[in-house]
């Protein structure tokens, strides 16, 4: 049989071979969700029974509802909407994230090229100079430019002159590794996890973004409103301290309640400069989470009564949850990656086969490369099977096994810390309903009894050491209130970041 026959048989076998290929390793299974039906063993309630703050009210939780996708509108705040728009166009964590996801969409296409066979041409033009002393080992060339051994040129002294030509060698050669036991799948399935895992990396860094930039927000009113109220009390010291020092020099004071005042108001300045301090460190933070530089000036400043505080939440069930977390999502494709990478280290274990061949021409003169005597080819087909190699190979496979039971295991830990987290925040937003109850009450039972006290010391029934207790308490209790209406706030932002945000599982493609 020829050799041009043979040929289509010798490729049609390894296409044979290469489609029934299959590929080793463990299949990849999606964890089973967790069978857990609630975030605590009793139910958890928030709710408020008094009025007088602007979250006041109850909070429901709505289970199974879906959160929407830009989930801060729910505070209804036209600066916060933008703010965190901006924070998505200008924060480098996002062009970051998007170029690691394109970069790791780029190692799969890359991958996936093995499939495909490897065509190279080349062309290699000599000039080459031979010792004339070479005796009958010299070549001669023929008159259509071939170069000829000796013993086909009788012609060629034993000793003659040196021979200068020229060989021109242009080849095709074409190379193809069948994927017999799919070490190349599971290697482009590895890196797809691995592209995955970074697509949830970027949903990551957009949740993570819009929260910071919520939670600064409400620390910037809290804060705010904190200055706002200690200024008016030192404002009020200082009117009480004007009163006490003129009715010290008529005879109804005593320099020890001068003495008191003074001290008492001195106290309340002293607390201001650490409110400025953190009310400008988080001016400072929003600038940096959208981009800015700390001498740009954002129109944008917020208030507590300009934070509406969402009176129905969503509550997705623990089996939901693992769909909609990026960060459980990422452990996950994780896993698959390390899943795939045990296929790889088996295939790498078995034979490695190979087809390669080539096709060209090779003359002394270019025109006559092609002509008669001129083209040739081969075709090789080598399997290559390790005997030996130190058990270098065996620990890789082992290396990887352990590997996929350390991503397992981390996909479990990162389930478990995600439920954690739920159900932390929903006893926080629980915990927050009952501060908030009692600092308003506090606060209502505080101001009656500074009135009262007031009234009682115009009237000379008690003296001015029980004044300055009561505006104290006031004070101290309306700060309170302050901050557990930011608590509120903030943990309710926090409850939407523990769900996972509003992406279920799709975060923004990346920008082409």
């Amino acid at each position: 049989m020829s050799a041009a026959r043979q040929v289509p048989r010798f490729f049609a076998l390894f296409a044979l071979l290469a489609l029934s290929a299959c590929a080793v390793g463990p299949d990849f299974k999606t964890p089973d969700t967790p069978t857990a039906t609630a975030y605590s063993p009793s139910a958890v309630t928030i709710e408020t029974h008094l009025d007088g703050a602007h979250t006041s009210g109850s909070q429901v939780l709505v289970a199974g509802r879906d959160i929407p996708a830009e989930w801060w509108t729910v505070f209804q705040s036209s600066a916060l909407d933008s703010l965190i728009k901006r924070a998505f166009k200008a924060n480098p964590s996002v062009a970051a994230a998007e170029a690691a996801l394109k970069q790791s969409q780029e190692l799969v296409y890359a991958q996936e090229g093995a499939f495909f066979p490897t065509a190279t041409l080349g062309y290699t033009p000599t000039r080459q100079k031979l010792a004339g002393n070479l005796g009958s080992n010299a070549p001669g060339v023929q008159g259509n430019g071939t170069v000829i051994a000796p013993a086909q040129n009788p012609s060629v002294s034993p000793y003659t002159q040196p021979v200068i030509y020229n060989f021109h060698t242009a080849q095709l050669s074409i190379d193809y590794v069948p994927d017999v036991f799919g070490g190349n799948r599971r290697q482009v399935e590895s890196l797809a996890a691995q592209r995955d895992n970074q697509r949830y990396q970027l949903e990551a860094t957009y949740l993570t973004l819009a929260s910071n930039v919520v939670a600064a927000a409400i620390a910037e009113a809290s804060l705010r409103e904190q200055i706002r109220a200690t200024r008016d009390a030192i404002v009020a010291n200082q009117d009480a301290l004007d009163i006490i020092k003129h009715q010290q020099q008529v005879g109804y004071a005593m320099s020890l309640d001068v003495a008191a005042q003074i001290s008492a108001l001195e106290q309340l300045k002293s607390t201001l400069p650490p409110l400025t301090k953190s009310f400008e460190q988080t001016r400072d933070q929003l600038r940096a989470l959208v981009g800015a530089l700390p001498d740009e000036e954002l129109p944008e400043t917020f208030e507590l009564s300009a934070l509406a505080l969402p009176h129905e939440l969503p509550l997705t069930l623990p089996s939901r949850l693992v769909e909609q977390r990026p960060d459980v999502k990422a452990a996950e494709a994780q896993f698959h990656s390390a899943t795939a990478s045990v296929g790889v280290a088996k295939a790498a274990r078995l034979p490695q086969f190979d087809i390669n061949g080539a096709i060209g021409g090779e003359a002394a003169t270019f025109s006559r490369m092609f002509s008669a005597g001129g083209p040739f080819w081969n075709l090789a087909a080598p399997m290559t099977q390790t005997l030996f190699d130190g058990n270098m190979l065996l620990h890789k496979q082992r290396a990887a096994e352990d590997a996929m039971v350390q991503a397992a295991a981390q996909y479990r830990q990162t389930v478990v810390a995600a439920c954690q987290n739920v159900a932390d925040t929903l006893h926080a937003l629980s915990a927050d309903a009952s501060v908030l109850d009692a600092t308003l009450a506090a606060e209502a039972a505080a101001k009656t009894t500074l009135d009262v006290i007031t009234t009682q010391n115009r009237l000379g029934y008690v003296n001015y050491l029980a004044l300055l207790n009561a505006e104290s308490t006031y004070q101290q209790v309306a700060l309170s209130r302050i901050q557990a209406e930011a608590s509120r706030l903030a943990d309710t932002a926090g409850l939407f970041q523990a769900l996972g945000g509003g992406w279920s599982g799709q975060p923004p493609e990346p920008e082409q």
